[in-house]
């Protein structure tokens, strides 16, 4: 186990499913996966087993729950539940059911008997997985609902390209949090109650964002090939690209099909030979000619030296790659102060 309680979970369900006859012994077995192996039997395929329906099944399981919590074990095993409740509280006193059973124990079978403790404990309460949130357990319903409105507050604020540090999402989720007690507020509980969220969500590079966003949930070549340039800062050569995604994600990257994703997204812009910069850095798109033609259109005629350096700031090439394009006569020419114009 991950966690050391002062009880073995194992045996306390055990001295727990005896307080029932054999049939609902085994049937809450097989529904929590209690037995041999942890596998957990659906209502129906219960019922196949008994020859009865999935609605009889669901009576039993209640019928259960009742007999036990009514029985003297349950009230000489209250100590389980109290270490389970302050641990929960330990831990935000709202969590995420699978990362708690798996924080709990990576053995699944200690995960079904803690999760069956959970589920006939009074002391907890469950939630089920919505368009919102994932499963989650919590002892204070007040604390869960203003975790929860926090969390969709949060998310509303966020735009759909939003890719923001943990740090500083941590800190945009306090600022919603403002009734919660003090004891709440730590780093490790605000990231917990993040991950609540399905529509919040962390990328491979531990950075925030909008679940449903290409920069959060990355798929194919060019996603990955965003999110390494963005992390790099400046331009990168393609075959860097392709080398940066397989160190970042761990994942194949052929330098040639690395290239031809570059070519068709208009998140990238070419800005030298095999270099590509972002888009959304403010770089504009086309060759040189065409830079230097947009310069023109926004800034009016401009001299050598001032298109040299503002094409500079645009594109990595040599400054006679730039005097050439100007010594193009069916696309530029000179007026009488020596400036250049577009034909």
């Amino acid at each position: 186990m991950s966690v050391k309680f002062n009880f073995n979970p194992k045996q306390v369900v055990k001295r727990l499913l005896q307080a029932l006859p054999p049939r609902a012994r085994d049937v809450i077995i097989n529904r929590y996966g209690l037995g041999k192996t942890p596998e957990r039997m659906t209502l129906e395929a219960i019922g196949k087993t008994y020859k009865i329906t999935r609605e009889r099944v669901r009576q039993i399981e209640n019928y259960s729950f009742g007999i036990i919590r009514k029985s003297d074990i349950f009230k000489k095993e209250v100590a389980a539940n109290a270490e389970l409740e302050k641990y929960i509280n330990s831990l935000g006193g709202v969590v995420h059911e699978e990362h708690f059973l798996k924080k709990v124990s990576d053995d699944k079978s200690v995960q079904n008997h803690i999760h069956f403790l959970l589920t006939l404990g009074d002391e907890f309460k469950k939630r089920k997985e919505d368009e919102h949130f994932h499963h989650r357990w919590f002892v204070s319903e007040a604390i869960a609902q203003k975790v929860e409105n926090s969390l969709k507050k949060l998310y509303e604020s966020l735009s759909s390209d939003s890719l923001i540090p943990e740090a500083e999402m941590i800190a945009n989720f306090l600022d919603h949090l403002k009734e919660v007690s003090d004891e709440y507020k730590n780093e490790e509980i605000l990231r917990r109650w993040l991950f609540l969220s399905k529509k919040i969500s962390r990328n491979p590079l531990g950075e925030w964002g909008i679940s449903a966003s290409p920069n959060i949930k990355a798929k194919g070549m060019r996603d990955f090939a965003y999110l390494a340039i963005r992390r790099h800062g400046s331009p990168m050569h393609f075959t860097e690209v392709a080398k940066a995604i397989q160190q970042l994600f761990d994942r194949e990257a052929h330098v040639a099909t690395c290239h031809n994703e570059l070519i068709k997204d208009k998140r990238f812009v070419l800005v030298g030979r095999g270099l590509y910069a972002l888009s959304e850095w403010g770089y504009a798109s086309g060759v040189v000619k065409d830079v230097i033609k947009e310069l023109i259109k926004k800034n009016g005629p401009l001299t050598k030296q001032e298109i040299v350096d503002r094409v500079l700031k645009e594109r990595y090439v040599k400054e006679n790659t730039i005097a050439v394009n100007l010594q193009n006569t069916r696309f530029f020419k000179k007026n009488k102060e020596g400036k250049y114009l577009s034909v």
